[in-house]
């Protein structure tokens, strides 16, 4: 869950991975709870002002780190704790 604010991250850097930080600390520290949706790529990039390939690639290197799973017109989702990687 974010408050409205614009989260603020470090642009001379990659931001795709400092996003991918955050998704991932919010579904460990459990904002985003086993089996929930996750917030929409349209969501990310409006929430750190970012284009939404940006986001896409962020939430890919979550992805890759066996937290989430899409499906095809429903979004994605917190995979839970036996499905985790």
């Amino acid at each position: 869950m974010h408050f409205g604010w614009i989260m603020s991250i470090d642009r001379t850097r990659a931001v795709h991975p400092q996003i991918a930080a955050v998704i991932i600390e919010r579904i460990k520290d459990g904002t985003y709870p086993p089996g929930t949706k996750v917030p929409s790529v349209v969501q990310i990039a409006t929430e750190f002002d970012v284009a939404n390939s940006t986001a896409q690639r962020a939430m890919e290197a979550v992805r890759a780190q066996g937290l989430t799973r899409s499906e095809a017109g429903m979004g994605t989702f917190v995979l839970l704790p036996d499905e985790q990687a």
